[in-house]
């Protein structure tokens, strides 16, 4: 399916009319950052993208021009040396200007500051997050594209990969070379900032319950301290590890996101099944809740408090001190898309919302039970579009 320029406009319309209704002042909103970049241009390059109030805009592209007219169903591309060329096209006055204040580069800021006239600057990350919540049928597309091909990557593909002995490093390894035969589209792309993936979170055993930085449930052990989220290349699989595998899976720029959990050579103890059987269900009644309507912020508050002392016990993290405090997040253009199954997002769902629900439980001394897989918000209640909660997979 290709991108078209009607798809793109009906994108620009769709931010310039909420930016009208949350930003009644507002002038020129600036593009930079590659997610957004993408999402209004259908390329990523040394650019910046600038959309008026009128609903029209200006693309400048550093390098590569050629790339961004071969790429881009955009007919008013600009070719430029600096932002000076920008301000003398568009009269060099932005007026009231929006940037994404948690990803642009203050050297970049004080670029513009230097061609531009800019009465004031706010800030637009909460905004057109929301706006790319709600998928086009383009990007659902593309993102059942993805989603088939991640079930087939962790339910057929991975259980081939595991051996006695191998070391988690080169099981990552056979992991990213998958992954690429299969279609990959290359990096797990973030919105947080600094999350640096090879492919996503593995670890064999009680490594998976080793605490990170990430902001994510499970757990993990780098190759080094400049490394933290790459696999160890000291511990080796063993008869009775249960392994624990998060990857994201993309195709044509869209992510889908799903964890799958495995037991080698041995039958998973009680506790471990125990705690995914929770998580299973968690899914299942959460998913169930995907509704247009239902808010996110409800969501999270009643199938959280619905969990005994017992099931909150590690729920959501490797252990009581490093917990997250959400369901689930969206999934699209990044990984970690609006909206998040957590307190303070109240604004109602939306048909074709794409939500990753990642129930997570840490069992002391074994490892990282739980599940994650990708729906679509229907009328219905979640469409799964990855496989649906799969029981732990036995490998002999």
């Amino acid at each position: 399916m290709e991108l078209t320029l009607q798809e793109l406009e009906q994108r620009r319309a769709k931010f310039t009319a909420m930016m009208h209704k949350r930003c009644p002042g507002w002038d020129t909103a600036v593009i930079f950052e590659n997610a957004n970049q993408y999402y209004f241009t259908g390329t990523i390059q040394n650019g910046i993208l600038l959309i008026y109030k009128d609903g029209s805009y200006l693309y400048g592209v550093r390098r590569s021009y050629r790339g961004a007219k071969a790429e881009s169903p955009l007919s008013d591309i600009m070719q430029i040396n600096s932002y000076r060329d920008m301000a003398e096209k568009n009269g060099g006055d932005l007026g009231v200007l929006y940037v994404e204040g948690d990803t642009l580069p203050m050297a970049v800021l004080e670029r513009l500051k230097k061609c531009f006239k800019i009465s004031s600057i706010n800030f637009l990350d909460t905004l057109i997050r929301t706006v790319r919540g709600v998928k086009s049928p383009y990007e659902i597309h593309w993102l059942k594209q993805s989603a088939e091909q991640h079930r087939l990557f962790l339910e057929e593909r991975v259980p081939t990969l595991l051996r006695e002995g191998i070391s988690e490093a080169d099981f990552m390894g056979e992991i990213i070379r998958q992954l690429y035969t299969m279609g990959y589209h290359g990096i797990p792309r973030f919105h947080q900032n600094q999350v640096e993936l090879t492919a996503g979170q593995i670890g064999f055993g009680t490594n998976s319950l080793l605490p990170s930085g990430f902001d994510g449930p499970g757990g993990g052990k780098g190759s080094s301290p400049g490394n933290p989220l790459t696999g160890s290349g000291g511990r080796k699989l063993k008869q009775g590890d249960p392994v624990f595998v998060d990857v994201a899976f993309g195709m044509n720029g869209y992510y889908t996101d799903k964890t799958q959990v495995y037991m080698f050579g041995a039958e998973p103890p009680a506790e471990f099944v125990s705690a995914h059987s929770l998580c299973l269900d968690i899914l299942r009644r959460t998913a169930e809740r995907l509704r247009p309507g239902e808010i996110p912020s409800q969501i999270y508050q009643d199938i959280t408090a619905g969990l005994s002392e017992k099931d909150r016990d590690c729920f959501m993290g490797v252990d009581n001190q490093h917990r997250v405090k959400f369901l689930g997040h969206g999934v699209g253009i990044n990984v970690d898309e609006f909206p998040v199954i957590a307190k303070g997002f109240d604004e109602p769902l939306e048909e074709n919302m794409v939500i990753a629900l990642e129930p997570k439980k840490g069992v002391p001394g074994i490892g990282m039970a739980g599940v994650e897989e990708t729906f679509i918000v229907t009328p219905q209640g979640g469409q799964c579009i990855t496989g649906g909660g799969r029981e732990i997979i036995r490998i002999n």
